[in-house]
C-alpha cells in the first residue's frame, strides 16, 4: 500500500504500480486465510495488527504527507517511510534464521523462497540504480544480504537433521523384545518362563497368544520316579487360561 502511494505521488513508476498491485492482492488473500483458519487468540492478534497498521498507521501517513508536505519533499518523506517498512519486511525472516541456528533444522526456511527473494532484491536494486532512486535501491541491498545469509544457512544445516535421524534409527534394538509369561504348575511351586508368540486376527481386536509345548520334569513325593508333564495353553485378551496336563 505504501509503495503504491509512493509510485502515484512520484509518477512515471509503472513497474512499481504493477508489482505492488499484485502484491497487495496476494497478501490480502494470505491475511484473509490466516484470519479464517487461525486459532482464536492468533486471530484476535492478527486483527489488532491489521487495524493498527494497515488502516490506522497507513491512514495517518496518508493524511500527514498529503496535507502537510508538498512537491519533492513529499516524495522524499514517503520514499523513506517505504524504505523503513521494506527493511522490516526483509528483516522479518531473521526470527526464522535464529530458529534454524537453534534447532539445526531448515524445515521452516525453504531454499526456493530464499533464492527467489535474493534474485528479486538484485533485480530491484539494479532498477533503483538505473532510476537513481535511492529509496528503491537501499532496502534491496539489505534484502540481498539477508537472502544470501538464508541460503548459506540452508546449505549448512540441510543435512544435519538427516544425520541425526539416521543416528537415532541405528540406535534402535535390532530384534524386537520377546514376550514371556510365567506359569505356575498345578500342585507344585515350580515357575516356568515360557516365550509366547503374538498375532492379530484380521479385523478382530482379540489377541491370541500361542505357546510352544513345554516339557516339565517334576519330582514326586517319593523322590524316586520323575513325573513328565506336557503343558500347552492359549491366552486371549481377557487372560483366560486353559490348562491340559498330560
Amino acid at each position: 500500500m505504501l509503495w503504491l502511494y509512493y509510485a502515484m505521488v512520484k509518477g512515471n513508476a509503472f513497474l512499481l504500480i504493477t508489482i505492488n498491485c499484485f502484491g497487495f492482492v496476494v497478501e490480502t488473500i494470505y491475511i484473509v486465510m490466516f484470519i479464517a483458519y487461525a486459532p482464536i487468540e492468533n486471530r484476535k492478534l492478527a486483527l489488532k495488527i491489521l487495524f493498527a497498521m494497515n488502516i490506522g498507521a497507513f491512514t495517518l501517513i496518508l493524511l500527514l504527507t498529503h496535507f502537510l508536505l508538498k512537491g519533492n519533499l513529499q516524495v522524499i518523506v514517503i520514499g523513506w517511510i517505504c524504505v523503513g517498512f521494506s527493511v522490516c519486511v526483509f528483516a522479518a525472516p531473521l526470527s526464522i534464521v535464529a530458529h534454524v541456528i537453534r534447532t539445526k533444522s531448515v524445515e521452516f526456511m525453504p531454499f526456493n523462497l530464499s533464492f527467489f527473494l535474493t534474485i528479486s532484491a538484485i533485480m530491484w536494486f539494479g532498477y533503483g540504480i538505473s532510476l537513481k532512486d535511492i529509496c528503491i535501491a537501499i532496502p534491496n541491498v539489505i534484502g540481498f544480504v539477508l537472502g544470501l545469509l538464508q541460503m548459506i544457512l540452508y546449505m549448512f544445516y540441510k543435512n544435519i537433521r538427516k544425520i541425526e535421524n539416521v543416528a537415532v534409527e541405528t540406535a534402535l534394538p535390532e530384534s524386537p523384545v520377546k514376550t514371556v509369561v510365567i506359569i505356575r504348575t498345578i500342585g507344585d511351586d515350580v515357575l516356568i518362563p515360557v516365550e509366547i508368540q503374538r498375532y492379530m486376527k484380521n479385523k478382530n481386536e482379540e489377541i491370541n497368544e500361542d505357546a510352544a509345548a513345554e516339557v516339565v520334569e517334576l519330582h514326586g513325593v517319593d523322590h524316586h520316579e520323575p513325573k513328565i508333564q506336557m503343558k500347552s495353553f492359549e491366552i486371549s485378551n481377557d487372560f483366560h487360561q486353559d490348562e491340559s496336563p498330560v
